[in-house]
C-alpha cells in the first residue's frame, strides 16, 4: 500500500469520525457557537462583518473559523437559503481529515504504526470539552497544532510557518505554541538548518497571517479583537471559580465523561515529564539519538499546552469551557505521540500497554458520550440559561416583535441573534460600547499592557456612541407568565424564563 492511499485512509476515517461528532452536537450547539455562525451568515449573505445588519464588530475570536464557516454557507446559498449548520457540519468534517492527514505525516516522519495516528484523532474527537464546543474553533485548534507537530518532526520551516500562520488566524493566542514549537524546530541536527529555519518559517507565518491582521487593525480598529477585552471586563462572573481552577467547576457537572476526557490529557502529562527526563539524560550523559525514540515534537506540544494554560491564568479570563481545549487536547496528542515514538523506535511492550490503556478510555467515553443521547440534549458540559431549542423558539417570536427596532441581550447574544436575525445588542455586537470597556482596562492595566492596547486600537473610533435600545430582554430563573414572556429550561440551570419589555 502505498504512502498516499495509507494518507488518505487516516484522513478518510478521521473526517468519519468528524461526521459523527457533528450528528451528536448539532442540535446542542452553545450560545457562542451561534455568535461564530451569525457572523459565517452575515458575512456570506449580506457581506458584513459581524452579528447584527448595518453594524460592524470585531468580536471573532478565530477569523479563519469564520470564513471557513461564511464559504461553506455562501456554497450553500447556490441550492437554496443559506444554511450555516450545513457549513459547520462540512467544517467538522474538513478539520478532523485535516488532524488525521497530520497524524498520518507524523507517523510516517518518526515513524510508529500507522493505525496508532487514529488514536491520535480519537482523544481529540471524543474530548467533552471540544464537543461540548463544536460550533467554535475546538476542532481547528488541534488540526493547525498537528501540523505543526508534523512540519517539526519532518524538519520543513516553510510547512511549519504555513501551518503557523493558519494557526494565528485559527487563535491568536495559540502564538505560544507556534513559539515553543519553533525553538523545537530551530534545534536542528546542524549549524546551517538551525540558521535557515526560523526566517523560512518566520517568512511563511508572515505571508499567511498578516494579511488579515493587517485588514482587521485598520478597517475594524483593532488586529486583536475585542473579545480579549469583553472577557477580562467580566470579574466575578465565575466566582469563585477561575481559569486556574475551572476544571473542578465542570467535574461537577457531568463528573463522569469529564473525568473520562481528563484522563489521556493526564497521561499526556506523565508523558511529558519522562520525555524531558529522557532528553535531559541524553544532554548530560551524551548519548546520541541514534536508536532513541525522537520525542522533540511531542515535547513541544506538551511544553505549548503546558505554557498557554500558565498564560490564561495570567490573562485573568474567566474559565469557559472551550479554553482547556487547546491545553486538554495539546497535552493528550502530546502523550499519544510520545508514547508511538518510543514504541516505533524500540517496540516497547510498556508504551504498547499505555496506548492500549488509552485507547480503551477513549472507547469508555465515546460509549459515555453515545450514551446521554443521540443526538445530544444539551452538551455535556453546560452553562447557558436555555437549551439551544428553546432559545431558537424565543429568538424567532422576538424577532417578529422588534422588527428593525434595537433590543437589549439579556447578556447571552448568540443564539437569540441567529434566530431573531434582528438588532440585538452588547459588546459583542455593537462597538459602540467598546470604548468605555477599552478606558475601563487601560486604567487597569500596567504601562506594558496598556502600551499594547494603545496600539491594538489605534485605528478605532473612540468616540463611537452606542446603539440606542427600544426593548430589552430580561431573564429571570423560575417559570414566568403573561405577555412577551417565554418559559425555557436548561440542563445546568433550570427553568427560568425571559421577558420582552419596551424601554420608556
Amino acid at each position: 500500500m502505498s504512502a498516499s492511499v495509507r494518507t488518505a485512509g487516516i484522513a478518510g476515517v478521521s473526517a468519519l469520525a468528524g461526521a459523527l461528532a457533528f450528528l451528536l452536537t448539532r442540535t446542542s450547539l452553545t450560545d457562542d457557537a451561534y455568535i461564530t455562525l451569525t457572523y459565517a451568515r452575515n458575512l456570506a449573505v449580506h457581506g458584513e462583518w459581524g452579528i447584527i445588519p448595518d453594524a460592524a464588530s470585531n468580536s471573532a475570536t478565530s477569523p479563519l473559523n469564520v470564513l471557513l464557516l461564511a464559504l461553506g454557507t455562501a456554497i450553500t446559498r447556490l441550492f437554496g437559503e443559506a444554511q450555516p449548520i450545513a457549513a459547520l457540519g462540512a467544517v467538522t468534517v474538513g478539520a478532523t481529515a485535516a488532524l488525521g492527514w497530520a497524524w498520518a505525516r507524523l507517523a510516517a516522519a518518526l515513524p510508529f504504526p500507522l493505525p496508532v495516528a487514529l488514536l491520535g484523532v480519537a482523544v481529540v474527537v471524543t474530548n467533552p470539552f471540544v464537543l461540548s464546543a463544536i460550533g467554535l474553533e475546538v476542532l481547528l485548534v488541534p488540526a493547525v497544532l498537528a501540523w505543526l507537530a508534523a512540519a517539526t518532526a519532518e524538519r520543513r520551516p516553510v510547512v511549519f510557518g504555513v501551518a503557523a500562520g493558519l494557526a494565528l488566524l485559527v487563535r491568536l493566542d495559540l502564538v505560544v505554541f507556534v513559539a515553543v514549537l519553533a525553538l523545537v524546530l530551530a534545534a536542528g541536527p546542524c549549524a546551517r538548518g538551525r540558521v535557515r529555519a526560523l526566517p523560512a518559517a518566520a517568512g511563511a507565518a508572515v505571508a499567511v497571517a498578516a494579511p488579515w491582521f493587517v485588514t482587521s487593525w485598520v478597517a475594524f480598529g483593532s488586529a486583536v479583537p475585542d473579545t480579549l477585552v469583553i472577557k477580562q471586563s467580566q470579574d466575578g462572573l465565575f466566582d469563585p471559580w477561575t481559569y486556574a481552577t475551572g476544571l473542578g467547576l465542570y467535574l461537577r457537572s457531568d463528573s463522569a465523561v469529564v473525568l473520562l476526557g481528563l484522563v489521556p490529557a493526564a497521561a499526556g502529562a506523565v508523558a511529558l515529564l519522562a520525555a524531558l527526563g529522557m532528553l535531559a539524560a541524553r544532554v548530560v550523559r551524551r548519548v546520541p539519538d541514534e536508536g532513541r525514540p525522537p520525542l522533540g515534537a511531542a515535547v513541544g506540544l506538551g511544553l505549548g499546552g503546558v505554557a498557554y494554560y500558565l498564560v490564561y491564568i495570567a490573562l485573568g479570563v474567566g474559565p469557559y469551557h472551550w479554553y482547556y481545549a487547546p491545553p486538554l487536547t495539546a497535552l493528550a496528542m502530546c502523550g499519544v505521540l510520545a508514547l508511538a515514538s518510543a514504541y516505533g523506535a524500540r517496540r516497547a511492550r510498556a508504551a504498547l500497554a499505555a496506548l492500549v490503556a488509552m485507547a480503551l478510555v477513549v472507547a469508555t467515553t465515546a460509549v459515555a458520550e453515545v450514551g446521554r443521547g443521540v443526538p445530544w440534549r444539551s452538551p455535556a458540559i453546560f452553562g447557558n440559561w436555555a437549551s439551544a431549542q428553546d432559545y431558537a423558539r424565543v429568538g424567532e417570536e422576538i424577532g417578529r416583535i422588534v422588527g428593525d427596532d434595537v433590543v437589549r441581550s439579556p447578556g447571552e447574544i448568540g443564539t437569540l441573534a441567529y434566530f431573531c436575525e434582528c438588532r440585538i445588542v452588547d459588546a459583542f455586537s455593537d462597538r459602540g460600547r467598546i470604548p468605555e470597556l477599552l478606558e475601563a482596562r487601560l486604567a487597569d492595566s500596567g504601562s506594558v499592557a496598556s502600551a499594547l492596547l494603545e496600539v491594538n486600537y489605534l485605528w478605532f473610533d473612540r468616540d463611537r456612541e452606542p446603539l440606542t435600545p427600544r426593548y430589552q430582554i430580561r431573564y429571570e430563573s423560575g417559570p414566568g407568565d403573561g405577555p412577551r414572556t417565554w418559559t425555557v429550561h436548561s440542563d445546568a440551570k433550570g427553568t427560568g424564563h425571559f421577558s420582552l419589555v419596551r424601554i420608556g
